[in-house]
């Protein structure tokens, strides 16, 4: 397997197709829709805009197996240094340890980029992602019961954060 840089041209569909079927099998996504190949161009330029990785894994064939990103936690000036991550791994690859080395690519490009707080909303009941998440330092800095409904349910969503020790010098405005 090889890390790589995703980009619009290579990657857009099998990353649409990760997306896709996490929303209709799962709550790692509260969406109810699929999306479609359209919406992907304002995603990448989004990511593109930011200066936000989109760290791929691939196989020798050059197939997509996960991917890991991070984007805007909130909007306003102050929370410049903190983001929000997802990390997802195709359905028939998950459980060979994928999704942790993306999130460890992921944080070490938060490094780099001079980030300080990483901030993952998950559905409390992925389990998986929970642990995953623990496993690497994150810790459960709250949850909105209710946030969500979807499957017939009400879904609650969890923050879990890491704080880096990056940046060296922060600063106001």
């Amino acid at each position: 397997m090889q890390f790589i840089a995703c980009s619009f041209d290579t990657h857009a569909n099998a990353i649409l197709d990760i997306f896709n079927e996490a929303i209709a099998h799962s709550t790692a996504l509260y969406d109810y829709q699929p999306r479609t190949p359209e919406s992907m161009i304002g995603w990448f330029k989004t990511k593109e805009a930011g200066r936000f990785p989109v760290i791929g894994v691939v196989n020798p064939d050059g197939q997509l197996l996960g991917f890991a990103s991070y984007g805007t936690f909130r909007a306003w000036p102050a929370y410049k240094y903190s983001v929000e991550h997802s990390v997802y791994v195709h359905k028939d690859h998950r459980g060979r340890g994928l999704g942790e080395a993306l999130l460890l690519r992921l944080i070490n490009a938060a490094r780099e980029q001079q980030y300080h707080a990483m901030v993952g909303g998950i559905d409390m009941s992925n389990a998986g992602s929970i642990a995953l998440h623990q496993k690497l330092g994150f810790v459960h800095a709250g949850t909105i019961r209710q946030a969500g409904f979807k499957f017939g349910q009400w879904l609650d969503l969890g923050f879990h954060q890491l704080l880096l020790d990056t940046p060296a010098d922060p600063m106001d405005g």
